[in-house]
């Protein structure tokens, strides 16, 4: 709810169903920000004004707004946005160039609009709404706009500021047009999408950061002084640092204490800052990276900045986790697939990489199918003469030595298995070594007559030329309809380096790295569209490009190329804190792992990997008859549980050398839990699994499934038990392996909601050299187990 207090000026009070933002208007015109915390009551201008920070006389070797204004120096003053040139020496806003060589605006405030509902963009996504029931039963769209207008003292500029209020997600969404209403051209060199100004210094920012095969690193710095940036110049949101982030107070943790967290809904260059100015005060600024960036505007054109989403809690992590998730797959995803369970695949690439045929792929298909799999994909190296990576990108015909019978001879085989069929494309690439290239070279984006600066041997298509949009819809529409295609994986695998677009004139250089993600969704609206019923997962080597701009069209991303176990623990947490981890999508994949080259036990590698979308990556007709039983074993499992762990919440119970992760149901009714070792210590027997969002008065039964050991994870250690000698790995080890099993421990608890929440459960000891039974946890490094809790 929105509303507008009148007083001396006015106040605007933003209410979700357990937030409140507030803002004024200073007697000098600016914005300035009151509040955002936990919803409080505020009923008139007096109260609102009670928010609102005394003012006296001007502090020294500061600046004046103008000579009436003696009270205040704005950069002693939260403001709701900020430009240099009257006071304010913070990092602003907004920025430009006038005809006139000056750089200083001066917006005031000229008025505001309420309206109910949300208009989308015309070039980019953004949040949206959707009609919820109240509880007379009268329904509504769930959100409503607030627009304040700003005009430009100096040169007639305008600048409005979009405030959306989900409350039913406590999301409020921010962002910005900037319009040219002067008499002559002028360039915008930065306009942000939000910014939070805040009384405290002190507050801890948690950003990710990583690179390729290693993404989603938690970071957590104290900024008490100074400037603490992050963000990407790599042409998308990036694995060095994705655009989400929190800024929480000092105290807070999974459960207790203030938060907020914040995204951006954007797919290319973005930019954080947190700073501490010389008062104390904290300013969050998000939005485009201004670094390279600048737009030319001829009179009464108009710049759209992306939408910004942030959400409190004073409930720790934990509790803006479930409320920026929520929001996620309420607001940003769409489609078919946005609510739908996703199938389980195995995908070509571990298996097979370039060298594939159609016999190879059926072939796999079958044990897929074999295992229960239900969705197929053939992943790179099925079209031009896509033998390695160096060449035909951009050739996006069949290579028919490998496909004698084209895609849809391939797509119908598959489906006579009764499994959805999928392929691999990367459209916004072309190789050197490409008819693409040869007939269009300055199609790519590249400096001519420079040398050219390569990422795995390929290059970016101009998307800010719309003739090579057009192209590449073109031409990817015909391949989604030359065979009955249920799935594609979209990839991008190499960032931007020589940023130079031939379709645009030299000033406008400047423009390449934000048109280029606005031809990308031109492409991608217009194919999801085009193509409903496909579910499309994003990929840029992996997780370089894992956003809500990305989410707005295509309902998964696939979030490492690292599929090793151990890894994705670290990665698929950090995604956790603001992605719904059913649009992050894990494979199970061979040992020793491919990119990392260790070994984890295949139940490991499944526990992880079921806590996204799930997927497996290997030659599954490489695998003996006991490991595809187990697969299928596996897959079975998840089938069983797969709505809870797609559809559940998250929950990161336990981090260290032993994590602990637990998915419930949102009426609390079951829960599935994953515990895993990083490194097993010695005689450390205990350990505790506490739970989360049961209900109290329930009673819940809490198990494992079933299993059996290997003998050989004792090595030697068998000869405490068998009458002769047996040698470790020798033909009677393994022969006796074969036949013999032992009995794992298992949990088997009843009790009470409350005090599974309150004392967890104490499950079984782990082995610690002195004996072992049935009731002895034997687990070694980068061992898990997966636990059930079901309400009685």
């Amino acid at each position: 709810m929105i509303r507008i207090l009148e007083g001396e000026q006015k106040a605007f009070i933003l209410d979700t169903m357990h937030t409140t933002y507030a803002f004024s208007v200073l007697p000098t015109g600016q914005l300035e920000h009151l509040y955002y915390g936990r919803k409080i009551t505020i009923s008139s201008y007096e109260d609102a004004m009670v928010l609102a920070e005394c003012k006296g006389v001007e502090p020294g070797n500061c600046i004046c707004y103008d000579g009436d204004c003696h009270d205040y120096t704005l950069e002693d003053v939260r403001l709701e946005m900020s430009h240099l040139g009257k006071g304010d020496i913070r990092e602003p806003f907004i920025e430009g160039i006038a005809p006139d060589g000056s750089f200083t605006f001066d917006f005031v405030f000229s008025g505001a609009l309420i309206s109910d509902g949300k208009e989308a963009f015309s070039d980019m996504p953004s949040s949206y709404a959707r009609e919820v029931a109240g509880e007379d039963g009268e329904t509504s769209c769930g959100v409503q706009t607030l627009t304040v207008t700003l005009k430009d003292k100096n040169h007639g500029y305008t600048l409005e500021l979009f405030y959306y209020v989900f409350s039913d997600s406590d999301v409020i969404g921010k962002s910005a047009r900037f319009t040219n209403t002067g008499e002559e051209s002028m360039r915008l060199t930065r306009l942000l999408s939000s910014q939070l100004d805040v009384m405290d210094g002190n507050l801890t920012v948690t950003n990710f950061t990583g690179t390729w095969i290693r993404e989603m690193n938690r970071v957590d710095t104290l900024v008490s002084a100074g400037n603490y940036t992050f963000g990407s110049v790599t042409g998308t949101s990036s694995n060095r640092a994705n655009p989400f982030f929190i800024v929480s107070r000092p105290g807070c943790n999974e459960t207790n204490g203030e938060c907020i967290g914040m995204n951006l809904i954007y797919s290319g260059n973005h930019y954080e800052s947190i700073s501490v100015n010389a008062f104390g005060k904290t300013r969050i600024l998000s939005g485009i990276n201004p670094m390279n960036f600048s737009f030319v505007l001829e009179a009464g054109e108009s710049f759209q900045a992306p939408e910004a989403v942030m959400v409190y809690s004073d409930q720790g992590l934990e509790e803006m986790t479930k409320r920026m998730t929520h929001f996620v797959r309420d607001h940003i995803i769409r489609g078919e697939w946005q609510y739908k369970d996703r199938p389980i695949l195995i995908n070509s690439w571990e298996a097979n990489y370039f060298n594939i045929d159609e016999k190879k792929l059926v072939a796999l298909a079958k044990k897929g199918k074999q295992a229960g799999m239900e969705l197929f994909v053939m992943d790179d190296g099925w079209f031009g003469t896509r033998d390695d990576d160096r060449q035909s990108l951009g050739d996006w015909y069949v290579n028919q030595k490998k496909l004698p019978n084209g895609l849809k001879g391939l797509a119908d085989k598959i489906h006579d298995l009764d499994m959805m069929f999928g392929i691999w494309v990367e459209p916004e690439m072309v190789n050197v070594n490409s008819d693409l290239y040869r007939e269009h070279k300055d199609w790519a984006l590249e400096i001519p007559g420079m040398d050219h600066s390569e990422g795995r041997f390929q290059r970016l298509l101009d998307l800010t030329n719309p003739q090579v949009v057009d192209y590449m819809i073109e031409t990817m529409s015909k391949v989604f309809s030359s065979a009955p295609i249920d799935y594609v994986k979209w990839d991008m695998n190499r960032i931007f380096s020589d940023y130079y677009s031939s379709y645009l004139p030299k000033d406008r250089q400047g423009e390449v790295g934000h048109r280029y993600v606005l031809g990308l969704y031109r492409m991608m609206r217009t194919l999801t569209e085009k193509f409903p019923h496909i579910l499309f997962e994003g990929c840029a080597s992996g997780g370089c490009r894992f956003d809500l701009g990305i989410l707005s069209y295509f309902p998964q991303i696939w979030g490492s190329d690292d599929t090793d176990a151990v890894a994705r623990v670290q990665i698929q947490q950090g995604y956790s804190y603001g992605y719904p981890m059913q649009c992050v999508t894990g494979h199970v994949s061979a040992c020793p792992n491919h990119q990392t080259l260790r070994v984890t036990p295949m139940q490991t590698r499944f526990h992880v990997a079921a806590f996204t979308s799930l997927g497996y990556e290997l030659n599954l007709l490489d695998l003996k008859a006991e490991e595809l039983d187990m697969v299928a074993a596996q897959v079975a499992v998840y089938k069983k549980y797969r709505h809870l762990l797609q559809n559940g919440d998250f929950h990161r119970m336990k981090d260290g050398n032993s994590v602990q992760w637990l998915v419930t149901s949102r009426d609390g009714e079951e829960a599935i839990g994953m515990f895993f070792l990083h490194e097993c210590l010695p005689n450390l027997r205990y350990e505790n699994f506490r739970l989360r969002d049961l209900c109290p008065e329930k009673r819940y039964h809490f198990y494992s499934n079933p299993f059996q050991h290997d003998v050989r994870i004792f090595g030697s250690l068998i000869n405490t038990q068998t009458p002769v000698h047996v040698k470790q790995d020798s033909v009677v080890h393994n022969l006796i392996a074969k036949f013999v099993k032992i009995d794992g421990e298992q949990e088997d608890v009843t009790a009470s909601g409350d005090l599974l929440m309150s004392s967890g459960v104490h499950l079984k000891p782990s082995f610690v050299s002195t004996g072992f039974n049935e009731n002895i946890r034997v687990m070694s490094d980068h061992g898990s187990r997966m636990y059930f809790i079901s309400a009685e």
